[in-house]
């Protein structure tokens, strides 16, 4: 005879089981990410992500043990149909947790072996060393970073600190995707840890500001154009503040492409338009340094791209910002901000640390040692990575030669952060 609570209860009972079942074999990480993957993070983040991984599946099988024992006890059909709710919401938050799980461990699984692994970890350091360098005597703690290589244009973070696809548990670390044709050229990893330094110091915001009020007596159009680009001009000055003229260098290869692209405008988009955002990068090489390198490449890019084949209201935009471009250079770079103690970000990050005459005498110091040396890979290594973007960049008949270079003291950093 048709019984209707037993009925939904077996149909209950059977996808309760399904989804429990599944749940917990989620909990065997090294299931996911190979034991050596998983020893190759380092102490420091693997223990990071394990904790914080493993605190998002307690969660989800706490839930299945309640729905559990919900349904052990349950006397009625209503009862069943609220449970029915209850293992529908159970089966989107499985699904949201393996979202999450499959992100970090494919990421993981991206050190597919020794050197690539450690060409990883000194990523890692490298990122992670840049964000120390202003968040330490700022008072802050330097989150985490796992960098992982995947295909693509650019680089990209999911941000330390943010909510994941759980809704609960928040990223234990900045997730750093680093594009394989950049592998031996990250300086898009510095660009990436500016985006977590202005989530933390609440730098976008402050900086937008201040540009709005800066510039709004020349046009509020233009004013709200900046502002509105803020995310991505605070994250290029901290790349430059790193890396100086390699970054700039490393942008314009990355963005140059033809007129549609050079000259994309979309009002949302908190990417500046390609063509002043390269320019915006030669203005901070040439208010830091003086003449240079950086102004060959700026005459290229104009060369190149001709303001006349963009949209014609793109034209008026370019028209008006190009006079500006110093103006928001020194905003950028020597403005007193709160974020950061009401001091400009060169009080903590002087760009003159690589300054192409000081990464020279960088070379003649620690001469054939720079390389070779763990004391000088662990020590330097941002200012390595801006020597080696600033030879690619001035001397393109030795790339091949360089990027060697770059691929061997990087090797040497990540096994030496191994042994550490």
């Amino acid at each position: 005879m048709f019984n209707e609570f037993d009925d939904i209860y077996q149909q209950v009972a059977r996808q309760l089981g399904h989804w429990a079942q599944a749940a917990s074999r989620l909990s065997k990480l090294e299931d996911l990410a190979s034991l050596s993957a998983w020893e190759s993070l380092g102490l420091y983040l693997n223990t990071a992500l394990k904790n914080s991984l493993q605190q998002s599946l307690t969660r989800l099988q706490q839930n299945a043990l309640i729905i559990q024992s919900q349904l052990d006890e349950a006397k009625s059909v209503n009862q069943l149909k609220h449970l029915e709710i209850q293992l529908d919401k159970f089966k989107r938050k499985y699904l949201q947790t393996e979202t999450m799980l499959d992100f970090y461990t494919d990421a993981i699984n991206t050190r597919t072996n020794n050197d690539m692994a450690a060409l990883l970890r000194a990523c890692d350091s490298i990122a992670y060393n840049s964000m120390k360098m202003i968040l330490e005597p700022l008072g802050k703690k330097t989150p985490p970073v796992l960098t992982y290589c995947d295909k693509g244009l650019g680089a990209s973070i999911l941000k330390a600190g943010l909510r994941l696809w759980d809704g609960k548990t928040q990223s234990p670390a900045a997730a750093i995707k680093v594009v394989r044709h950049n592998l031996y050229r990250p300086t898009a990893l510095i660009h990436e840890s500016g985006h977590q330094i202005a989530h933390m110091l609440n730098w976008n915001n402050e900086l937008a500001n201040v540009l709005y009020n800066q510039l709004k007596h020349h046009s509020i159009e233009i004013a709200e154009l900046w502002a509105g680009w803020t995310s991505e001009i605070a994250a290029d000055t901290f790349a430059f503040v790193h890396t100086g003229y390699a970054s700039v260098a490393g942008l314009c290869d990355v963005v140059s492409g033809n007129s549609d692209f050079i000259f994309r405008y979309q009002p949302l988009d908190p990417h500046p338009i390609n063509y002043l955002r390269v320019l915006l990068g030669t203005a901070m090489c040439r208010y830091y340094y003086g003449e240079g390198p950086w102004d060959q490449l700026e005459r290229v890019w104009k060369r190149k791209y001709n303001i006349q084949d963009a949209p014609i209201e793109v034209q008026e935009l370019i028209w008006q910002s190009l006079p500006l471009l110093k103006e928001i250079t020194h905003i950028c770079l020597q403005i007193p901000l709160k974020s950061f103690r009401d001091k400009p970000i060169t009080y903590w990050i002087n760009p003159n640390r690589v300054n192409p005459q000081h990464l020279f005498q960088l070379t003649e110091q620690a001469g054939n040692s720079l390389y070779n040396s763990d004391y000088w890979v662990s020590k330097e290594s941002i200012r390595l990575l801006a020597l080696g973007g600033y030879q690619i960049a001035t001397n393109p008949q030795q790339v091949s030669k360089t990027l060697e270079q770059q691929r061997k003291w990087m090797l040497k950093l990540g096994r030496t952060l191994q042994v550490a």
